[in-house]
């Protein structure tokens, strides 16, 4: 059977259980006797290997089975896990990843080493049960339930079935290969019951054979052939149960029969389970009984409720809404172009045709905008791990706190600032959080603290990394600078604190006294620093010494339409994104001064520093004799600057266009949009001007 038209959905599915598996991990590893949480990791790490075994990973289920049979020792209180034992479970889904980003990446999971930790799992475990605890395949009698069940069916007209089923002497995966008998026979109709019980099949407690009950409309000779597709199968035997094979129902079940009955989930009574006269009967018997998780059925009323859940949802590949986005660009665009035309034309009968077509593409907009959405949960649930792993190589206690994290943001930004993200938690724990015994001598908890918190401020998004370390000691960002030749003694004296602190994002600036693995080659701020400003976005660090450091991050809710304030400079028109903008100002020539060689003026009482646009850009324009000039104050970081410019025009919806791979590197500009007018417009990064 060709299983490569599944291979995206399992691949899905396998990312998703990896990230569930390493929260419940982290969360047993706080409480070892979280029973709930282990038998979580058992059934994730029961379905991970159903996947790949049914996708023919033979690797990648081989390691799982070793999970789940060192947490089948927990959850029976015959093995307690450890701190190295916690150690392997992660190295285990690190393993995995590999696995599936090889797999996704057109190999297969055989490319990833797995023996080593496979041995290591198992000999961490005091005792093999799996030769132990197995038990054979003998024949149980039914219970009363069973044959009530039975009767119910052949009374609706279903055929019930004995199958019989005998596994390979070579097969290993002996789990994973019932776990398939079982799925196929459940496409054909309605599991009764199992022998051995299901949880004796899923632990591989039984020999080489087993029976399944089910009842199907299907024939004898449609099974046979469905199984016929499974592979380490020897044999295959199969039963039709008639009336006269089932006892009538006794009186009152006794208490044995009662008990014979595995039961993992609660039993349905068969009232509820009775199906209307016009369709398919939903009495599936094992869902009274317990199934493999990947056959995991609820009650009848929940699986409905679940299926119309399933059935409103519809998984979009990304590469589909980066077109969809780029073609309402396009119809704004259009739109731009159209609203020009007709105010030219001042034809008056058109305003509220193209009022209402304002309104649907903008609803187009928003709606498409939402469905790019992803909530920065999306990066922040691989913090947890990362703080884990490093404060453990690092010796250090540190507890994350993780806030806002419904706030949304545009998928693209989410991709890109991850990276960014991993550099600054990274410092946070080497640079900013001290080992415990300094600070206890300090005064404070023996265990510090990381904080990350995303909101939304505005038409941008704020996300906060924090700590209660020691903060930046500017003195010895100043003597660095020195003794590096960043700066001049002269320079270095008149700057202020912030001013040194920006130092640490200069390229090959560090702090630290020796490069590890960690951290030392003075890249990571300068990463940030460069991935933050091409995202269009802004940063700032706000440090107490002795208290802790703060940098908090502001980004753009998306990267594909936004709101833009139109200058002109000279000739050209130029688009500034209108986050960045703070207002507005006519200022008067008479009131430009110039203080340490830069103009300025005063606005609202404190200093503005002014810089013309035209000089930045090189553009050219005619010598100024206007009584008072346009400027546009924007925010750069903590800081303010004015920009003078030849005209303001307003402000626009504009959609961003790359200037592709060789134009993407000028410093100032940040991309390009298309007028109404057809003429092409410079968008303008101010971060970066600023710097200039």
């Amino acid at each position: 059977m060709d299983m490569s038209q599944y291979l995206g959905a399992f691949l899905d599915e396998a990312g998703d259980n990896l990230k569930h598996l390493d929260d419940l991990i982290l969360l047993v590893e706080n409480d070892p006797s979280n029973p709930d949480a282990i038998n979580e990791i058992f059934r994730s790490a029961h379905t991970l290997k159903g996947m790949s075994a049914t996708m023919g990973f033979e690797k990648m289920a081989s390691l799982t089975h070793a999970i789940e049979d060192m947490l089948d020792g927990v959850r029976k209180g015959e093995y307690s896990l450890r701190g190295e034992d916690i150690d392997l479970l992660f190295r285990s889904l690190d393993t995995m990843q590999s696995m599936v980003d090889s797999i996704r990446g057109g190999g297969n999971d055989a490319s990833v080493e797995t023996e080593a930790l496979v041995a290591s799992i198992r000999a961490s475990v005091k005792a093999d049960r799996s030769v132990e605890t197995a038990k054979t395949t003998k024949e149980e009698p039914l219970s009363g339930q069973d044959e009530e069940w039975i009767r119910e069916a052949r009374g609706l007209g279903m055929n019930v079935y004995e199958v019989r089923v005998v596994l390979s002497p070579s097969c290993l995966l002996k789990a994973a290969r019932a776990y398939m008998v079982v799925s196929r026979l459940e496409e054909l109709g309605d599991l009764i019951k199992t022998i051995p019980p299901v949880e004796a099949l899923e632990n591989e407690q039984f020999s080489q054979e087993f029976t399944v009950y089910v009842s199907t409309g299907s024939g004898s000779e449609q099974i046979e052939a469905t199984l016929s597709r499974v592979s380490e199968l020897a044999a295959v035997e199969v039963r039709e149960l008639g009336v006269a094979q089932v006892p009538e129902p006794k009186a009152e079940p006794s208490a044995q029969e009662a008990d014979s009955v595995t039961v993992e989930e609660e039993i349905i009574p068969p009232s509820e389970a009775e199906p209307s006269a016009d369709r398919t009967p939903e009495m599936s018997p094992e869902k009274r009984i317990g199934t493999l998780p990947k056959a995991d059925a609820q009650a009848p009323k929940k699986a409905a409720d679940a299926s119309k859940k399933a059935s409103q949802t519809v998984r979009v590949d990304i590469g589909r809404l980066d077109k969809l986005m780029n073609l309402v660009g396009e119809l704004v665009i259009g739109k731009a172009r159209i609203e020009r035309l007709v105010q030219e034309s001042r034809l008056r009968e058109f305003d509220e045709p193209l009022s209402q077509l304002g309104r649907i593409s903008g609803d187009i907009q928003e709606l498409v905008t939402k469905l790019r959405m992803v909530p920065v949960s999306f990066i922040f649930e691989r913090f947890p791990r990362l703080v884990r792993d490093l404060s453990k190589t690092l010796k250090k206690e540190v507890a994350l706190v993780l806030e806002g994290q419904e706030t949304e943001l545009d998928r693209t930004v989410i991709d890109e600032i991850g990276e960014p993200m991993v550099h600054l938690i990274r410092n946070c724990l080497d640079h900013g959080i001290e080992v415990p015994e300094e600070r206890v001598r300090a005064g404070k908890a023996e265990k510090g603290t990381i904080t990350i918190s995303a909101y939304q401020e505005g038409s941008g998004v704020i996300i906060q990394v924090s700590d209660d370390g020691h903060g930046i000691d500017v003195a010895k960002v100043k003597e660095k600078a020195l003794r590096k030749g960043v700066v001049t003694q002269e320079q270095a004296d008149a700057m202020t604190e912030d001013e040194l602190i920006h130092l640490i994002y200069l390229p090959g600036f560090s702090l630290a006294e020796k490069v590890t693995d960690i951290s030392g080659r003075g890249v990571g701020m300068d990463a940030v620093k460069t991935k933050v400003e091409a995202l269009g976005g802004q940063f700032e660090v706000h440090t107490k010494l002795g208290e802790g450091t703060s940098v908090f991050v502001r980004l753009p809710l998306t990267l594909a339409i936004v709101v833009a304030l139109l200058i002109k400079v000279g000739d050209e028109i130029y688009a500034i994104p209108l986050e960045s903008v703070e207002e507005t100002i006519l200022v008067k020539r008479e009131n430009v001064k110039t203080v340490h060689g830069t103009p300025a003026t005063l606005l609202r009482g404190d200093v503005l520093a002014l810089s013309d646009l035209a000089s930045i850009l090189g553009t050219a324009t005619p010598e100024r004799d206007d009584a008072e000039y346009p400027v546009v104050v924007v925010k750069a970081g903590k800081n303010k600057i004015g920009f003078i410019v030849d005209e303001l025009i307003g402000q626009q919806e504009i959609v961003i266009k790359s200037l592709g791979r060789f134009l993407s590197k000028i410093k100032g500009i940040a991309g390009a949009t298309i007028l109404g007018d057809g003429n092409v417009a410079l968008i303008l990064d101010v971060s970066s001007l600023y710097a200039r």
